[in-house]
């Protein structure tokens, strides 16, 4: 098998990452904090899922060609940049306003997404991404540190992970990422989101921790899984409640802790629990066969800005695998890439054979 000729980054990372997901959980499960293993159906019901997604991916992306994309002259050097250094500005100031650092204080963290960090998130995630693969210079790694380093700031492991993943896999499909480069630069995003995930877990006022940064990745995923696993008897009870939350106000997270632990807690529950909650299996089943198809039609698309574009899209779309998409400034980035198809519409051909 040669290496070379991989793409380590074709979506069907995706169904590889939830493989790995479900197995951490699995294994952190027979923690003595939990009752008993995960059952059955969590395994069952998130392996027709990946089935459902890689079998619609691959035959969309088997029908789709693309002869080239559309050039976007409009996103000049200097503009990127400028707007790069804006969001940066934005979140900076956004700490300050905020009167303390997120990531050591729990009260700060919970009302750390405000509206100046909406605007600041997506706005560097987007512009960093776009700079690098539209003007690839090596200075520009200074500002996707900084971003990580200022973002980070917040507390959440999503937001590190975001940037530094997306970058990542905008410079692997650039050619810019050596082996050696690979493997440290994976090292460096494990070591950072570990230690993000156990400072913040310490800052927790009413909560006292004894697991260290290993064990606590595992403990995660079980505790993530587990809500999942109690969401599966309630599928469909919710009736569309959480996705309307996501489009207006409130906290679809908290709703789900409410709902299904019966206490005001913000959780987590993998990629496949809103759904499930919201419209049943069958609602899981429409989510995962319309992400096969927009994968399979985007991963062609995968020049000039938008090698960016699916960067950021699979690196957020590989988070939800834990969190959910319970945010809708992500649901934005997935827009982006419908942008991208629209604009490049005249060249997407459809494969008679």
């Amino acid at each position: 098998m040669n290496l070379k000729k991989i793409d380590f980054f074709n979506p069907l990372i995706i169904v590889v990452a939830i493989i790995v997901f479900l197995a951490m959980g699995y294994i952190g499960s027979f923690d003595y904090r939990f009752e008993d293993p995960l059952k059955p159906s969590v395994f069952i019901v998130i392996i027709l899922a990946c089935i459902v997604f890689g079998t619609t991916f691959l035959l969309t992306n088997r029908k789709v060609s693309v002869e080239k994309t559309k050039k976007i002259d409009i996103l000049s050097e200097k503009l990127l940049v400028g707007l790069v250094i804006v969001a940066l500005i934005l979140q900076a100031a956004n700490l300050v306003l905020m009167g303390g650092i997120p990531l050591f204080n729990s009260v700060l963290k919970s009302n750390t997404t405000t509206n100046i960090w909406r605007i600041a998130y997506p706005l560097f995630l987007i512009m960093i991404n776009v700079l690098l693969a539209k003007y690839y210079d090596k200075k520009y790694l200074i500002l996707v540190a900084l971003g990580a380093l200022i973002f980070g700031l917040n507390g959440y492991r999503t937001s590190v992970l975001g940037i530094l993943g997306s970058c990542f896999i905008t410079l692997y499909y650039l050619n810019k990422i050596s082996r050696k480069m690979g493997i440290l630069f994976v090292i460096v995003i494990t070591a950072g989101i570990m230690a993000i995930g156990y400072i913040a877990s310490q800052s927790i006022a009413n909560q006292h921790w004894t697991l260290n940064p290993a064990q606590l990745v595992f403990y995660r995923a079980a505790f993530t899984l587990e809500v999942f696993e109690k969401i599966i008897p309630l599928a469909g009870t919710t009736h569309g409640h959480i996705l309307s939350m996501i489009f207006s106000s409130g906290s679809p997270r908290t709703f789900i802790g409410e709902y299904v632990l019966h206490y005001t807690v913000c959780l987590t529950s993998t990629l496949f629990g809103p759904v499930t909650l919201d419209f049943g299996l069958i609602g899981l089943a429409i989510q995962m066969a319309f992400m096969g198809v927009f994968f399979g039609i985007i991963y062609k698309l995968k020049e000039g800005i938008g090698v960016g574009i699916y960067s950021i899209i699979l690196t957020h779309t590989l988070i939800w695998i834990e969190t959910g998409p319970t945010d809708i400034m992500v649901w934005f980035l997935y827009l982006l890439g419908l942008i991208l198809i629209i604009i490049n519409y005249n060249y997407i051909k459809l494969n008679k054979n």
